[in-house]
C-alpha cells in the first residue's frame, strides 16, 4: 500500500514502512494516572469476562483518548490511526500502536476506508470503534469491517442505514408512534423545489441539513450543525440549498437534503439509550444541550432544569422503542428532541449510532461508563443493568472548549501552537477530555475544540461554580478561545435561573459577543492589580541576584505615581508598599492587594480588599503593558509615568481606515469558490467568495457596490485570518 507522504524520519520508535506502527505506554509519555481516572465512572470491570485483545480507534483527538482510556481498564490493546498533521498527536502517544493512514486532509486519511482497513489488517485488531463523526456511522464501513470478521463497535449494519438515513429515520419514528416535526420527506432534488417545498411547509422558511434543510413557525437543528441553515426567503433558500449541498458531499459523503419545519426558539433535549443483543434496553435520563452557537453545541448539563419526571419517563420510552424499531444493538443511540419552551412538549429530530459528544455528562450522573457498555455489548455480553438501576445522582456540566474568536459570530475557528497549556484537572470533581498538550498544533484540516470541561457536583449551583472556577485555571495561550463567552453565558442571570433555549445566543447577545462587562468596582480592581503587576516587575529589574560582593546601593521603590491607561482613557494611581500588601488609590477608590503571588505565575490569586480573586497573568514587560485575563476576558493596560501620559495626550488620533472595499477571511482557511472576476460590476451584500474552514463553508459577501479591482487567491488557495481575499473599487 502506498499513502502517499508519510514521513519516514519520524522518532520515538515508528517502523519505517509506509503504514507505520509504534508501541508506547501510556504513563510514559509524562501524564499521571489523575489526568485519566477523575470524575469518569463508578462502573466496575469483571476481569474474567471474555474480551476483545485490540481494538482499533477510527479517530483522533480527545474521543480517541477517552475510547483508549477505557480499553486500559479493562487490559485490552489499543491502536491509534493518524494523519501526517496527527503524527505527534496525544492519541498516537497514548496508543499501544500507532499507523499512518495518510495526509492531513480527511478523505485522504480518516475517511479513506481502504486505508483504515489496511491498518486494522496490519495490527491484526479484532474490533473498530469509531468514535464520532469520520466513519462512525458509515454503513459500507460497517459491512466492510463484517465481511473481514472484524467487530464493528457500534450497531449492525442494517440500524446504520436506517437511522444514518434522516428520512428513513423520520419514516420509521412515524411508524414507532413518536412525536415528529412536520416537513418534507422526500429528497430535494434542486434550489426551486426547495423554495416550493419551503413555502408549503412553513409560515415564513426553512433550515438546511448536511446530509439531509428544515422551515420556520418554529426550528431545529441538526447533524452535528454543519451544513444546516435556516432561511428566510426565498434567496436565502437558494442560497442554503447550495452551501449545505456542498458541505453535506465534502463532510459526510452524501449531498441529499431534508427540509423540515423550523421551530423557532426550541430547547434541545437528548436521551442516551443502551441496547443489548439479549433484548434488554434501558435509557440513562436526559441532557440539556440548548446553548448552541451555529447549531451546535457549545454548554451541556444533565440533567435538565425544565423536565418533569413523567416527560422524562414519556421520552425515554419513545427513545426505547425507536431503537428497538430498528434493531438497535450497541449504547451509543442517541434520541434527541425539541422541546417547545413553554410546555413539556416534544417533537423528534434524529437519531444517531455513534457515541456523542456530550456523553461524559451522563456518566458523571449515572456511573455508566458507556464506551465500556459499548465495547462489552459488541463482544456479546448482556448488560449488567436494567432500567430501575439507573440514577440520576447529583448535577454535571459540560463546556466545549474551542480554538475560536468568540467575538466574530460567537467563535470563527483560530489556528496555532499552543505555547502553553494547562489543564484544572487538579480541582476537585473537574474532568477534562482532551487530546493535546502544550506544543500541540491547532490546524485547519479539524474540528477546532481543544477539550470538553466537564464538572461534577451534588446539585446544579455546586457544579456551576466548580465549572467556573475551572474555567478560571484554564491556560491556553498560542490561539484564541471561546472561554470568555462560557464564562459570561455561565453568568448570565437567565441561564442561572434555567431559563434558556437554542436561540439563547442571539437573543441575549443581539450585536455578538463584546466580552464580559465589568462593573465599576471590578474595574478599579484591575487596575489596582496591574499597577501592583507593574510595580513587582519595577523592583524585579532594580533587584541584584545572586551576588556574594558588596553592590552599590538601589533604593527599593516602594512607593510610585503612575497612571493606566485602559481602553484610552487614562486613569491616575498612586500605590503604596506596606509590610502586608499594597495600597492602591486610583480615581476614588482605596484598594488593598495582598502580596503573596508570583509574576512567574500563569494564575495569580491576589486578595484585593481581602476578597480572592482568580486572574490569569497573560502579558507584563518592563514597558509597562500588562495584560490580564479576568472571568474569561483578557483586558490589556499600560502603566506609565505622569509625563508619559501627558505627552501622549498631545500625539493626534489616528484615523480608522476605510475597509468596506476589502473582503477578508474571517478565519484560517481555503478558498472554496470564488463567484467574481476581475473588472465585474458587484452590488452591496452579494456574495463574493467562499472559505472553507474545519468542515465548513463560509459565504463572504461585498461590503459596498463596486467594480472588483483585484482578486488575490485562486480557488483552493489556503488564506489566513483577515488577509484580503479581493479588493472592490
Amino acid at each position: 500500500m502506498a499513502v502517499r507522504g508519510c514521513s519516514s524520519s519520524l522518532t520515538r520508535g515508528f517502523h519505517r514502512n509506509l503504514l507505520m506502527a509504534k508501541v508506547v505506554p501510556y504513563l510514559s509519555a509524562g501524564h499521571s494516572k489523575a489526568r485519566l481516572y477523575s470524575i469518569y465512572t463508578t462502573t466496575t470491570f469483571d476481569p474474567n469476562e471474555e474480551k476483545f485483545d485490540k481494538i482499533l480507534i477510527a479517530n483522533r483527538g480527545e474521543i480517541a483518548c477517552r475510547v483508549m482510556k477505557t480499553c486500559r481498564e479493562m487490559g485490552i490493546k489499543s491502536v491509534a490511526i493518524y494523519s501526517e498533521a496527527d503524527a505527534q498527536s496525544l492519541h498516537v502517544e497514548m496508543a499501544d500502536e500507532a499507523v499512518c493512514v495518510g495526509p492531513p486532509p480527511t478523505g485522504e486519511s480518516y475517511n479513506k476506508m481502504e486505508n483504515v482497513m489496511k491498518a486494522i489488517k496490519q495490527t491484526g485488531a479484532q474490533a473498530v470503534h469509531p468514535g464520532y463523526g469520520f466513519l462512525s456511522e458509515n454503513k459500507d464501513f460497517a459491512k466492510m469491517l463484517e465481511q473481514e470478521g472484524v467487530a464493528f463497535i457500534g450497531p449492525d449494519t442494517l440500524a446504520l442505514q436506517a437511522m444514518g438515513d434522516k428520512i428513513e429515520s423520520k419514516q420509521l419514528a412515524n411508524n414507532a408512534k413518536v412525536n415528529t416535526i412536520p416537513g418534507y420527506d422526500g429528497v430535494l432534488k434542486d434550489e426551486e423545489e426547495a423554495v416550493k417545498m419551503a413555502n408549503q411547509i412553513g409560515k415564513r422558511r426553512c433550515s438546511f441539513f448536511s446530509d439531509l434543510l428544515s422551515s420556520d413557525v418554529e426550528g431545529v437543528s441538526r447533524r452535528r450543525g454543519k451544513g444546516m441553515r435556516i432561511a428566510w426567503n426565498d434567496a436565502e433558500t437558494r442560497e442554503g440549498f447550495r452551501l449545505s449541498t456542498d458541505e453535506a458531499a465534502s463532510s459526510f459523503g452524501d449531498s441529499r437534503l431534508l427540509i423540515e419545519k423550523f421551530i423557532d426558539n426550541p430547547r434541545h433535549i437528548e436521551i442516551q439509550v443502551l441496547c443489548d443483543r439479549h433484548g434488554n434496553s434501558l435509557y440513562l435520563n436526559e441532557r440539556e444541550c440548548s446553548i448552541q452557537r451555529r447549531n451546535q453545541k457549545v454548554i451541556e448539563e444533565a440533567p435538565s432544569t425544565f423536565i418533569d419526571p413523567d416527560t422524562r419517563r414519556a421520552m425515554g420510552e419513545q427513545a426505547v422503542a425507536l431503537a428497538n424499531a430498528v434493531d438497535y444493538v450497541s449504547a451509543g443511540f442517541r434520541f434527541a428532541v425539541c422541546l417547545l419552551c413553554k410546555v413539556q412538549e416534544f417533537y423528534f429530530l434524529e437519531m444517531n449510532t455513534r457515541l456523542q459528544v456530550e456523553h461524559p455528562i451522563t456518566e458523571c450522573i449515572t456511573g455508566v461508563d458507556i464506551v465500556q457498555e459499548m465495547i462489552r455489548i459488541a463482544k456479546g455480553h448482556p448488560l449488567k443493568l436494567k432500567q430501575s438501576d439507573i440514577p440520576i445522582n447529583g448535577w454535571s456540566v459540560e463546556c466545549r472548549v474551542y480554538a475560536e474568536n468568540p467575538y466574530k459570530n460567537f467563535g470563527l475557528p483560530s489556528v496555532g501552537r499552543l505555547y502553553r497549556y494547562q489543564e484544572p484537572s487538579y480541582l476537585p470533581n473537574v474532568r477534562v477530555d482532551s487530546g493535546i498538550r502544550e506544543g500541540s498544533e491547532i490546524s485547519i484540516y479539524y474540528d477546532s475544540m481543544i477539550s470538553k470541561l466537564i464538572t461534577y457536583g451534588k446539585d446544579r449551583p455546586e457544579a456551576l461554580q466548580k465549572m467556573s472556577r475551572a474555567l478560571d485555571e484554564y491556560v491556553i495561550k498560542g490561539v484564541k478561545h471561546n472561554i470568555s463567552l462560557l464564562q459570561d453565558v455561565l453568568g448570565h442571570e437567565k441561564f442561572i435561573s434555567g431559563d434558556i433555549s437554542t436561540n439563547f445566543l442571539p437573543e441575549h447577545y443581539p450585536d455578538g459577543f463584546k466580552g464580559y462587562q465589568l462593573q465599576n468596582d471590578e474595574k478599579s480592581n484591575l487596575l489596582a492589580v496591574a499597577c501592583c503587576v507593574h510595580l513587582k516587575q519595577e523592583q524585579k529589574s532594580r533587584a541584584f541576584l545572586n551576588q556574594t560582593s558588596l553592590m552599590p546601593s538601589v533604593p527599593r521603590l516602594s512607593q510610585a505615581s503612575f497612571v493606566i491607561v485602559s481602553d484610552g482613557v487614562h486613569h491616575k494611581a498612586t500605590i503604596n508598599e506596606t509590610a502586608f500588601g499594597y495600597e492602591i488609590h486610583v480615581g476614588d477608590s482605596n484598594i488593598m492587594v495582598d502580596k503573596n503571588w508570583s509574576l512567574s505565575q500563569n494564575i495569580i490569586t491576589p486578595q484585593v480588599n481581602h476578597t480572592p480573586q482568580v486572574m490569569q497573568l497573560v502579558n507584563q514587560n518592563a514597558s509597562g503593558d500588562v495584560t490580564l485575563q479576568y472571568k474569561g476576558t483578557e483586558y490589556s493596560m499600560k502603566v506609565i509615568t505622569a509625563e508619559a501620559s501627558r505627552l501622549q495626550s498631545l500625539m493626534p488620533e489616528k484615523v480608522a481606515a476605510d475597509l468596506s472595499g476589502e473582503v477578508h477571511a474571517p478565519m484560517p482557511g481555503k478558498l472554496h469558490a470564488l463567484q467574481v472576476q476581475v473588472g465585474q460590476q458587484v452590488g452591496e451584500g452579494q456574495e463574493v467568495c467562499v472559505v472553507e474552514a474545519m468542515k465548513m463553508l463560509n459565504s463572504m459577501h461585498a461590503g459596498k457596490s463596486g467594480k472588483v479591482k483585484k482578486i488575490f487567491f485562486k480557488v483552493g488557495d489556503n488564506v489566513s485570518e483577515e488577509e484580503v481575499i479581493l479588493e472592490i473599487d
